[in-house]
């Protein structure tokens, strides 16, 4: 056991601290209970109209069913420190860590990458791991980390941008809804 002192605080290194590990916890139910990970057919549909229709409807529409749906999330394992190299000349990842991606322009913006499905994510990167979220966290997660957009399905079937505005809107917290053909709204829930 590490030397610590009376406040919990470890002698050879006062920055760290050494508390009690709360055997009892336990994980937090998931938001998608039964999610197997398979797009929604409607919203993929949304999407595609978006991208062929190119219309602020078509446009918005497929906002309004991301906001009903949920996305997915690739994170990545990045090696922080290398190991040895191996007879091969191959070095091992020593240390890694997890890491969402992001997608850098030429001009040095930035865009989160979201999945609509497991085939889609998989499409892009066989590899990652998919993080379930919903659209506005996903938004709020996304302008905390710097980025300016979202990027949905960047390897198909159809992709979107959401930036500007409605990234904004999004990330407060508010959900597009569409209150009657080819008209939307904001839905804002009510504080606690």
């Amino acid at each position: 056991m590490a030397a610590v002192d009376d406040r919990g605080k470890h002698r050879a290194d006062p920055g760290t601290s050494v508390r009690d590990v709360d055997h009892e916890r336990t994980l937090a139910p998931s938001p998608f209970p039964g999610d197997d990970g398979s797009a929604s057919a409607d919203t993929r549909d949304a999407l595609a109209r978006a991208s062929q229709q190119a219309t602020p409807t078509a446009y918005l529409s497929a906002v309004a069913a991301l906001c009903t749906d949920r996305l997915l999330v690739p994170v990545v394992a990045t090696a922080t420190r290398l190991g040895e190299a191996t007879g091969g000349g191959v070095a091992s990842d020593k240390e890694a860590e997890m890491a969402v991606v992001m997608l850098r322009t030429a001009d040095g913006r930035q865009a989160m990458l979201a999945f609509t499905g497991l085939d889609s994510l998989r499409a892009w990167q066989s590899q990652a791991r998919p993080v379930p979220i919903t659209l506005d966290r996903l938004a709020a997660t996304a302008q905390t980390e710097g980025a300016t957009a979202v990027l949905v399905d960047f390897a198909g079937p159809a992709a979107l941008v959401i930036d500007g505005e409605v990234m904004t809107s999004l990330a407060a917290g508010h959900r597009l809804v569409e209150t009657a053909d080819g008209e939307f709204g904001w839905a804002i829930s009510a504080p606690e």
